[in-house]
């Protein structure tokens, strides 16, 4: 297997866009069992997305900026109804996949980008969990607020993962040693492609909204279905 260097979401994609045959990314977590995305999961139409996503593709304007935007499956259902979106990836494959596709897309880290401004920053998936930490949130959120037009808006997606750390009677164990129990290290693998582990938070509602309000965001919850929620992110007045 190679280095902990590889491309393995870029991997998968780029061979699913050539073959349509299904695979699976196998990720890694440090804290509990391996866990599999399907690739073609990553291709998904909207009629297969899951109802949190449509959510908020449902209230995006303007000029859209596509963040960890993968194959492209969100940004091309949004080209197709005319918005105008800009994507981003770290990933040489998931980029080259999307251009490909008809995509505006660029191979840039997130906290690098800074060449225009938008109307709404969409970062789905679980696409906040970039900040890596919860120490880390205020500060991915206001590199997102400083990618937003006057009345633009965040809209992002989640999960409260406590459920994780819940005994069958109902109490809780955590590390103590944690600074918060939805900071994660994750590494992915596809066949012969093994990528380097990276944080990876995901963040329960209440704090994603203290983040927000203590960088002048504010947060709305849209819809929540059981652990999982959609939020909606704008400038506070």
């Amino acid at each position: 297997m190679k280095e902990n260097n590889g491309d393995p979401i870029g991997a998968a994609i780029k061979e699913y866009a050539i073959n349509r045959k299904p695979g699976d990314i196998i990720v890694t977590s440090d804290i509990c069992e391996d866990d599999i995305i399907p690739v073609e999961v990553l291709f998904r139409k909207y009629d297969e997305m899951p109802e949190l996503e449509k959510i908020a593709l449902d209230r995006v304007k303007g000029k859209i900026l596509d963040v960890g935007a993968g194959s492209g499956t969100h940004a091309l259902y949004l080209q197709d109804l005319g918005f105008d979106v800009t994507c981003i990836d770290v990933s040489a494959g998931a980029v080259d996949v999307m251009k490909k596709s008809g995509l505006k897309a660029e191979k840039v880290n997130f906290f690098s980008y800074n060449k225009q401004k938008f109307d709404t920053v969409l970062m789905l998936m679980n696409g906040i969990g970039i900040a890596g930490k919860l120490s880390n949130l205020e500060r991915t959120l206001l590199h997102a607020k400083s990618l937003l037009n006057e009345g633009g808006k965040i809209l992002c997606d989640s999960s409260d993962i406590k459920y994780l750390y819940e005994d069958e009677d109902g109490s809780m164990w955590m590390d103590l040693n944690s600074e918060y129990y939805g900071n994660f290290r994750f590494q992915m693998i596809y066949k012969k492609e093994k990528g380097p582990w990276f944080d990876w938070l995901y963040v329960d509602f209440d704090s994603l909204f203290t983040a927000a309000k203590n960088v002048g965001l504010k947060a709305v919850r849209l819809e929540e279905i059981d652990d999982h929620y959609v939020a909606e992110l704008t400038l506070e007045d």
